[in-house]
């Protein structure tokens, strides 16, 4: 370690751009897991809000919840314990009383009971009371400026709702939920209210420690993990597994270029490597140098990629969806970290090769 950090201090520039080379790479990895994990959450947030073990949706629906239909009175079928039901529609708003006023906005709605568990924590104003009544997503107040109070016109219809409540981290498919009574989104999605058991229904949310003790009493409704749902949300494997490829790449070319860079560093010091040869410094120790200087130059230059990486995100616009995962950092700039050790060990090869007479010549 004595040895490789007086050589990094000896030559600065040098090393520096070995650094600036594992900063940059860093930081395009990290970002771009910021950016995948928030475009995941974003699919997914209003459903992690149910803490939820299962959904029942139709057999015909193939778990899409919007194909998903069914009379209220179904609840009774199913055995668990704690079921809610829910009603879900895309839409689009706008804000103000007439339709051609304001941006369009696309939404989903959820149509529940309040006093069910599915209601979701109101960080601002109150949760709704009357009919066309909805908590929204806060990011509509980040991100459109919607406030409390604010009326909301539903495009294509004369419908209107009103903003009374905000709640946080409520997104599906990338976009804002309003939480509404099940009264309201049957006029939304249907233009009728059905109050009777026939209303009808996209699903039942269901919470049971067990789901093998969950009993379904009707032939036309299945029982999903609340996982395999969230998995069929259109679109978010393929994004998944788009920036997990993406991101494992950046890291094997990280550690390759890291490991070119400290092959021809230790080809062009070949000389000085034969005369410590000669001198009766051993092998072993050169090659502990050589990986010791390549971990040093790893973790400095991953850590601030890391570094600028938060630092960034407070500077984003609300309207990016990045999100800080320590955990995927942390495994991230150890993965980084471990491959550009491991691509020290070619050199090490090379200095083991050195004839310390040749060198000299």
């Amino acid at each position: 370690m004595f040895l490789a950090w007086n050589e990094i201090k000896h030559s600065k520039t040098r090393f520096a751009l070995i650094i600036g080379v594992m900063l940059l790479v860093s930081y395009l990895v990290f970002f771009l897991t910021g950016l995948a994990y928030g475009l995941a959450q974003d699919n997914r947030t209003s459903v992690d809000k149910w803490d939820a073990d299962a959904i029942v949706l139709t057999d015909e629906s193939n778990l899409n919840v919007n194909m998903s239909m069914m009379p209220r009175a179904w609840q009774d079928d199913i055995e668990a314990d704690e079921v809610a039901a829910l009603g879900q529609s895309p839409g689009v708003v706008r804000k103000g009383e007439r339709s051609n006023e304001g941006e369009k906005i696309n939404v989903n709605f959820y149509g529940i009971n309040d006093d069910e568990f599915i209601m979701p924590e109101v960080i601002e104003g109150r949760a709704f009371k009357d009919d066309y009544e909805v908590v929204a997503d806060y990011s509509l107040y980040e991100e459109d400026g919607i406030e409390l109070g604010d009326r909301l016109n539903l495009a294509g219809s004369d419908l209107t709702v009103e903003v009374v409540g905000f709640t946080e981290d409520a997104k599906i498919s990338v976009s804002p939920v309003l939480y509404t009574s099940i009264a309201s989104y049957q006029d939304i999605r249907f233009e009728e209210i059905d109050e009777s058991e026939e209303g009808r229904i996209s699903g039942f949310v269901v919470r049971n420690d067990d789901l093998d003790r969950i009993k379904i009493n009707n032939d036309d409704l299945i029982l999903y993990d609340i996982k395999d749902y969230i998995a069929e949300l259109p679109g978010y494997m393929a994004q998944l597994l788009t920036f997990g490829l993406m991101i494992g790449f950046l890291i094997i070319i990280a550690a390759v270029v890291i490991g070119i860079f400290m092959y021809v560093l230790t080809v062009q010091k070949s000389s000085m490597f034969g005369v410590m040869k000669a001198q009766g410094i051993s092998t072993s120790y050169i090659g502990r140098s050589v990986v010791a200087q390549t971990f040093l130059l790893s973790v400095i230059g991953v850590g601030l990629g890391g570094f600028l990486t938060i630092l960034t995100s407070f500077f984003l616009p609300v309207a990016v969806p990045f999100r800080s995962n320590y955990y995927f950092f942390g495994g991230i700039m150890g993965l980084l970290i471990l491959f550009a050790v491991l691509g020290a060990f070619f050199s090490v090869r090379t200095i083991v090769k050195i004839d310390p007479l040749e060198a000299i010549d």
